[in-house]
């Protein structure tokens, strides 16, 4: 029995033994197979990875000929444009050199007219010399003769010459006088007329006169009641805040904006146009646009001013000047516009200050603000000149900037050829043919003291003059100003317009007053 165990026993670890070894051998041979099909995977992803890195430099390469070809277009451009910025400098060189050759020729020629009037000074000098020595030759021959035949001492014949020539001379002393008076008149005029001829001649400005009504473009008739709004709130909105008369009526595609006021037109003109332009058409968003163009508006005054300095090389003016230049865009004076005018005046000053010897950029600095007034007559009261020469002393203008814009209206004497001249080109500006309109200022002058009479009354913030000047509409502070102090109100101002100003027809007076509540959800 134990004989077979054992046999048994060893016949299953023979059995075990081999079917270790078998399975050992399977698991090999397994392995092979796996170690091949993760060569075989490696190659293909090596493969792949080979091709992806071909896709990437074929990319790269052609971003980089892409990169290379938008670098040599730009380089091209800049090419272009450096060549045509130089030819503009090398324009700009040429005339500024043949302007100095025309300088220098015209100095050279009156150095020379200098040298020949010294030249015959000096003649003249050499005769007068020769004259005198002559005369007391003569002279000491009469004393000696009359003291022989009349037997007067020296003394006393001189004193009865001297006599006797001083009466002969006095009447060829005053023709002598008033002949080199009548020159000096003549050569005074011819120099004037030159000086003046050479102004005009140098600088040729652009006249554009000015209107009382804008025209908005709409583009279909719909857009007109939407304005209008439900029960008349868009237009009394626009209205009130605008300061303008809006005018709808059946002008095809059109509304017409009314007032005396440029800039105050301007602003309502480009409110409009982006209102029709976004079709929201309510009171909220129009007040949103407004604002929104009124801070476009003032810095555009800002920048076209800074422009203006800038082209007219007249140093640093303070930023507040600057934007009162701009404004003078929206200015008009007899229906000249007040920044043209003002541009004109400086141009010519500055040509007449350097023909006369004078500082050219001074000139032309005081050119520029003599009317600079006018950019604040519809805010404050006071002539322009009064209101300009506070302005331009607060923000420390030299004095003969101050003296031209005093001088221009005869409020003082110019005390320098520089305010000369600007008195002078400010009269040749506005004495140009069809360049002022005297009934267009006067229209002008009469709707503003319609609006000054109704901003002086307590608790008004703001006064419109629209309609041609033919309704004035008053908007009132509503925490100080009753519904019943609004009635007194208007038959205060009507009163007061009715005393002082010239109109014809009537005037109507609107005074508005509206309470507002507002609070913001955060």
């Amino acid at each position: 029995m134990w004989v077979e165990l054992l046999v048994g026993s060893s016949a299953a670890i023979i059995s075990g033994a081999a079917g270790y070894f078998v399975a050992k051998k399977l698991e090999k041979e397994k392995f092979k197979i796996y170690e091949e099909q993760a060569r075989a995977k490696a190659k293909a992803i090596e493969h792949e990875a080979q091709i992806i890195l071909k896709n990437a430099q074929v990319k790269a390469k052609e971003a980089e000929l892409a990169a290379k070809k938008e670098y040599e277009q730009k380089l091209d451009e800049l090419k272009k444009e450096y060549e045509q910025r130089f030819n503009e400098l090398m324009e700009k060189e040429m005339s500024l050199k043949q302007m100095f050759k025309d300088e220098l020729k015209h100095i050279t020629l009156e150095k020379q007219e200098i040298k020949e009037e010294k030249e015959q000074i000096n003649k003249l000098r050499e005769e007068y010399e020769n004259l005198k020595a002559e005369y007391q030759e003569k002279h000491n021959e009469v004393l000696e003769a009359l003291q022989v035949q009349a037997g007067l001492t020296a003394e006393e014949a001189r004193e009865l010459i001297l006599q006797k020539v001083e009466e002969e001379s006095r009447a060829e002393i005053a023709n002598i006088v008033r002949k080199y008076e009548e020159e000096a008149k003549r050569e005074a005029k011819r120099k004037a007329n030159y000086i003046i001829a050479q102004a005009t001649t140098r600088y040729a400005g652009e006249f554009a006169a000015e209107r009382l009504i804008n025209t908005v473009s709409i583009p279909s008739e719909d857009i007109k009641g939407r304005i209008i709004g439900k029960e008349g709130r868009n237009i009394k909105t626009l209205e009130m805040l605008l300061g303008v008369d809006i005018i709808i009526d059946d002008t095809p595609n059109a509304i017409v904006l009314s007032s005396f006021n440029l800039y105050r037109r301007a602003i309502a003109t480009k409110v409009i146009e982006l209102l029709v332009e976004d079709g929201r058409i309510q009171p909220a968003r129009i007040e949103e646009i407004y604002e929104k163009v009124k801070e476009e508006f003032d810095q555009q005054l800002l920048e076209e001013g800074e422009e203006i300095v800038m082209e007219l090389g007249i140093g640093q003016i303070h930023p507040e000047l600057v934007k009162l230049i701009g404004r003078l865009k929206f200015r008009a004076s007899y229906g000249q516009n007040a920044l043209g005018h003002s541009l004109e005046v400086a141009h010519l000053a500055g040509i007449m200050a350097a023909e006369m010897g004078g500082d050219e950029v001074l000139a032309k600095r005081a050119g520029l603000l003599h009317d600079i007034g006018k950019a604040l007559t519809h805010e404050y009261s006071g002539s322009h000149v009064d209101l300009g020469a506070d302005i331009c002393r607060r923000y420390k203008e030299p004095d003969v900037v101050i003296n031209a814009i005093y001088a221009h209206h005869g409020h003082e004497e110019p005390k320098t050829i520089e305010a000369a001249a600007v008195c002078t080109a400010d009269t040749l500006s506005a004495a140009r043919p069809g360049a002022r309109r005297e009934v267009l200022e006067a229209f002008l002058k009469r709707v503003q003291a319609i609006e000054e009479i109704a901003l002086a009354k307590p608790g008004v913030k703001k006064a419109y003059a629209i309609n041609a000047g033919r309704e004035v509409r008053v908007i009132v502070n509503a925490e100080l100003v009753t519904d019943n102090e609004a009635v007194l109100l208007a038959k205060e101002i009507a009163k007061d317009i009715e005393e002082s100003v010239q109109y014809p027809g009537e005037i109507k007076v609107n005074v508005i007053r509206e309470n507002r509540a507002i609070e913001f959800a955060r």
